[in-house]
């Protein structure tokens, strides 16, 4: 993600070339560099992809659902926010919008008001990755805990003890730790079930 607001990479996307010539014409005097325009659902995703866009503006026409489907392909790439620009508000697609997870719209080409909303949605795509990298995190350290419990027969804070005394005795972060643990665990092989011993009060 490029930390400079004022010069990004910025897809475009639209159901009419006509269109999307009119939405460019306001977002490249911003000094924003248009890396990809496109127009069908099919190919949005593979450019998502291979442009890495900062963020991705997608223009509502005569089709809402053509519009949908461009910013679900987007979001599925979970790599850029995405905008949406329309023509005129309309709650229904902004709220069906919002389910597939559009960060912001405005309702009309307005290059300042494109402007904030790219500021706003920057900052806010970044809270949301550090949100997810931090559950992320969590659920490699859970996992990390399982494995050590299961190896070690010992408890749940016992085993998160351990990670943590570890990780300050080798200066490594407790989640690349249980990250370590969490991948060598693939190569080992499964604890053997112990057998029971025998009844003795049995004849």
């Amino acid at each position: 993600m490029a930390t400079d607001s004022k010069h990004l990479r910025v897809l475009i996307a639209n159901e009419h070339l006509p269109r999307l010539e009119q939405i460019t014409s306001f977002v490249a005097p911003l000094g924003h560099d248009v890396v990809a325009r496109e127009v069908a659902p099919v190919e949005i995703a593979r450019l998502t992809r291979e442009e890495r866009p900062d963020v991705a503006i997608v223009g509502v026409g005569s089709s809402n659902d053509h519009a949908l489907a461009l910013i679900s392909k987007i979001v599925h790439e979970a790599c850029c926010p995405v905008i949406a620009v329309l023509h005129d508000p309309d709650p229904a697609f902004v709220a069906e919008a919002a389910k597939r997870g559009v960060f912001a719209y405005i309702a009309h080409d307005d290059a300042e008001e494109l402007q904030n909303a790219i500021e706003i949605v920057l900052h806010r795509f970044a809270e949301f990755r550090n949100l997810e990298g931090a559950f992320g995190r969590r659920a490699v350290i859970e996992r990390a805990k399982g494995i050590l419990m299961e190896r070690h027969a010992i408890d749940e804070r016992e085993a998160f003890d351990l990670l943590r005394q570890h990780s300050r005795r080798t200066a490594r972060k407790l989640a690349d730790l249980a990250q370590a643990v969490a991948d060598s665990h693939l190569m080992l092989p499964a604890v053997p079930l112990q057998p029971h011993p025998p009844d003795s009060s049995s004849g």
